[in-house]
């Protein structure tokens, strides 16, 4: 397996640092509103992610965070007049209710930011005493002139690292400072105590106590969507490692595109937000999973309803193909043509494993989910039969491909079953006719597909009988 780190800007082989064992955080939503596509894209991404790790092997505890205490947060829940923990509640409730809707099941685990308030209190004890960070009357803020590596994520450039997300703080030693306790008045706002006062901890602390809380010093996979490298996972960088000295935070850095609508960001105020759940009203979760995974994970994708509606089809012929496999004849025989067609598909198989252990390139293995599909498709405009063997192992083929992207995985619509007895009785009473009207040509053709599949004809005194090579049943 080979995957494209974001630390380095280089393929590289996967390696976890404990043998199979793989330790992956990926940052989760701040929970002031519903979730939208973009989360989902990314969300689906890093699920699929999870999912073929586990199918190679590993064994992957995936830690994800609930950002319940932000800025955003606290100004909506005081628009609305609630208490900021109760909103965040109210739209965490929601954001699992999407994640159940998409099929996202990989995630073992979530923490909520409000829970781990002793372990940042903890972490910035510890970068105060190794002098990482210092004490104003606003706050206590990370000096990032003391960590020599700050920049080297997002590969920027010292005077490109300045980024606010609220007004600068006049009281900071650096521009590029960034707060990692709030100090705030304790009747002002949500908050907890602290060494120094009344407060709440800044976004970017939250997320590296939650990660060095379960995975220690270090962790194998992090990732995020592409706009969080700067200044979020910088930051995250620089915490964990001015706190341990270890080096790296994270061995491996993977990020998602970002997601546009009409080629612009997504915002309330253009008209172009789309959620999660209006998504969803329109198409079913596997065809959006499909959607999304027609491009690669770091591949920016510009939301299209109409490509949408395309993803759908594609997977209505998955599904029909996958129909017709499960609904056609079943014989006891493999033949030499099924043979060869086993045969691709354990070859088109081995290209899907190939191409996601390629960076985890989905658009190459839907493309071989597609041929495997277009391969049986074909075979079947020919033959009117499967074998047992054959019909099961195109099925599981199926299943287990598409159980590592998470499609293909409902109940497949069965025809109304005709029995197999009287199915072959309807055709030795038509070939007899055919041999009435002196037909030979055409009832030695039945004679001879029949025989190929297990059925063998005697033209007796009495009649005509049958019987089936492997089973011995007559008639």
């Amino acid at each position: 397996m080979k995957v494209l780190n974001s630390r380095t800007g280089e393929i590289e082989d996967f390696s976890p640092l404990h043998g199979n064992k793989v330790y992956m955080y990926v940052c989760g939503p701040t929970t002031y509103d519903y979730s939208h596509i973009g989360h989902a894209r990314t969300y689906i991404a890093y699920d699929v992610i999870a999912r073929y790790l586990r199918y190679k092997g590993y064994n992957v505890f995936f830690l994800m965070n609930i950002t319940d205490v932000d800025d955003k947060i606290i100004d909506r829940a005081r628009r609305e007049g609630v208490d900021p923990l109760e909103l965040a509640r109210k739209f965490e409730k929601y954001f699992f209710e999407d994640l159940n809707a998409l099929g996202i099941n990989s995630i073992n685990y979530f923490a909520r930011a409000s829970e781990y308030i002793p372990e940042i209190i903890d972490l910035i004890r510890c970068l105060m005493g190794r002098g990482y960070a210092y004490e104003t009357e606003t706050g206590i803020f990370f000096s990032v002139e003391k960590f020599p590596h700050y920049g080297e994520l997002s590969k920027r450039k010292p005077e490109e690292l300045t980024v606010h997300r609220v007004t600068p703080d006049s009281t900071k030693r650096n521009p590029a400072d960034f707060a990692i306790w709030k100090k705030r008045e304790s009747s002002d706002e949500i908050g907890w105590d602290s060494p120094w006062g009344y407060g709440r901890p800044g976004w970017h602390i939250e997320d590296a106590a939650i990660i060095m809380s379960h995975f220690g010093a270090q962790l194998d996979l992090h990732g995020g969507a592409i706009e969080l490298i700067f200044p979020h996972h910088e930051a995250e960088v620089a915490l964990a490692e001015a706190a341990t000295g270890v080096r790296p935070f994270s061995k491996y850095w993977v990020h998602t595109g970002l997601l546009t609508v009409s080629g612009v960001k997504m915002s309330k105020s253009l008209g172009n937000f789309i959620t999660i759940r209006e998504a969803l009203s329109r198409v079913d979760a596997e065809a959006l999973r499909l959607y999304f995974l027609m491009s690669h994970y770091r591949s920016p994708i510009d939301f299209d309803w109409s490509k949408l509606n395309q993803a759908k089809s594609s997977l209505e012929y998955l599904y029909g193909v996958l129909e017709q496999v499960a609904n056609t004849l079943t014989t006891n025989q493999v033949t030499e043509d099924e043979k060869t067609l086993l045969e691709r598909i354990i070859n088109l198989k081995s290209q899907f494993i190939a191409a996601m252990d390629d960076d985890f390139n989905t658009p190459e293995a839907v493309a071989r989910l597609f041929d495997i599909a277009g391969e049986v498709n074909k075979f079947l405009n020919i033959q009117n039969a499967l074998s047992g063997q054959a019909k099961n192992q195109i099925l599981s083929t199926f299943r287990e491909l598409g159980k590592i992207l998470g499609i293909l995985q409902k109940e497949l619509e069965k025809a109304e079953e005709i029995p197999l007895r009287d199915l072959i009785q309807l055709i030795i009473d038509i070939r007899s006719e055919l041999r009435m009207n002196k037909q030979y040509g055409l009832a030695d053709k039945i004679r001879e597909k029949l025989k190929k599949l297990g059925i063998i004809i005697e033209d007796t005194a009495a009649g005509t009988r049958w019987k089936s090579v492997s089973s011995q049943q007559s008639g």
